[in-house]
């Protein structure tokens, strides 16, 4: 068979399994480097449901596994693309649509902003040389994106460290690939809930970004 008429019935049959389990979700195509999910934003209307990398629906996803396979009609939808339930407000960007296989989501529940911090602009005694927020250059402002705990390049325990010391720890961040827009190792991070991060490594792949983040005091 043709393979493009073999994807053309793979699109249509998950429309239609869209139909029967799915709910409405708008869908939403990121245009500039600020909310994605603006209405202007919006696109397309569709039927959509989400299981955890099991076909059957037959098991509930677990901690720290944000990934799911999307069932819905991605005929005009494209990797970087935000899905956001109607009801719920749940929100998911698309990773990744494989030729032939199923697509390949992820849960976005946290709301991100991704900065460039600018370093000193003279010579000699200087009034402040650490960073400053007010001056450092917004890479991604108000970011629907995955940010689970656990990532390596945790905070270390030192010998003189005392009892009640507390080690700040990494996240793991899931971001799309978004043209223009390369994080790098030192960025600052910033989330819905008031935390603050450092970048300490990222790397890019063909399900988008994925950085590693270490939690510092506010």
């Amino acid at each position: 068979m043709n393979p493009d008429r073999l994807q053309d019935l793979i699109y249509r049959g998950m429309g239609r399994a869209a139909l029967q389990t799915g709910q409405l979700y708008d869908a939403f195509r990121p245009n500039g480097n600020a909310d994605p999910c603006t209405p202007a934003n919006r696109y397309l209307q569709l039927r959509a449901a989400f299981n955890a990398t099991d076909p059957r629906f037959v098991r509930a996803n677990t901690y720290g596994h944000p990934v799911w396979y999307g069932v819905f009609d991605s005929a005009y939808t494209l990797p970087g693309d935000y899905l956001v339930e109607h009801e719920t407000a749940r929100c998911f960007f698309i990773a990744s649509q494989p030729p032939l296989l199923p697509v390949v989501t992820v849960l976005a529940e946290r709301i991100v902003s991704v900065f460039r911090p600018a370093g000193p602009t003279g010579f000699g005694v200087q009034a402040y040389g650490g960073v400053a927020l007010a001056r450092a250059t917004p890479l991604l402002l108000a970011w629907p994106a995955s940010m689970i705990e656990g990532g390596n390049g945790g905070g270390a325990r030192y010998a003189g460290d005392l009892p009640a010391d507390v080690r700040l720890t990494a996240f793991t961040l899931l971001l799309p690939a978004l043209p223009g827009i390369v994080p790098r190792v030192e960025d600052l991070v910033s989330d819905d809930l008031g935390r603050n991060f450092v970048v300490s490594s990222a790397e890019l792949s063909e399900l988008g970004w994925r950085l590693v983040v270490r939690q510092v005091a506010s």
